[in-house]
């Protein structure tokens, strides 16, 4: 699982803060010890996990999110990512159909582009 390295734009314009993960262009926060820890209340009308995840954009564009579990066979995950216009802080929910492994990324244009992994779970 990736973990969350504290990263984050300066001044943390998104308020990452210690959750942060990025590669200077592009950042998300992440769920502590790289696993989301899910409850009933985060399960949508067909049984699917669906999480919140604040992304901050230092490169202009729309972000895009794709992602594909790693340890089993899965329908990819699906995203919504509403317009928060094209630079800065942008909310997003990424709907996991399983829990699992999953490697999630997130691409502005053609040339940026975020990787992470995380394990799903669902607690009763």
């Amino acid at each position: 699982m990736t973990i969350p390295d504290g990263s984050h734009r300066a001044g943390d314009p998104a308020g990452l803060e210690h959750l942060g993960y990025g590669n200077g262009e592009l950042w998300v926060a992440l769920w502590p010890h790289g696993v989301v820890r899910a409850t009933a209340d985060d399960l949508n009308q067909r049984g699917e996990i669906v999480m919140k995840f604040p992304w901050d954009r230092a490169v202009r564009g729309r972000l895009h999110i794709t992602g594909r579990r790693i340890d089993a066979e899965a329908p990819p995950l699906r995203s919504h990512v509403p317009d928060y216009g094209l630079t800065g802080f942008q909310s997003t929910a990424v709907t996991f159909p399983t829990v699992g492994c999953w490697e999630v990324t997130g691409r502005v244009a053609s040339q940026t582009s975020l990787t992470f992994v995380t394990r799903v779970t669902l607690s009763s």
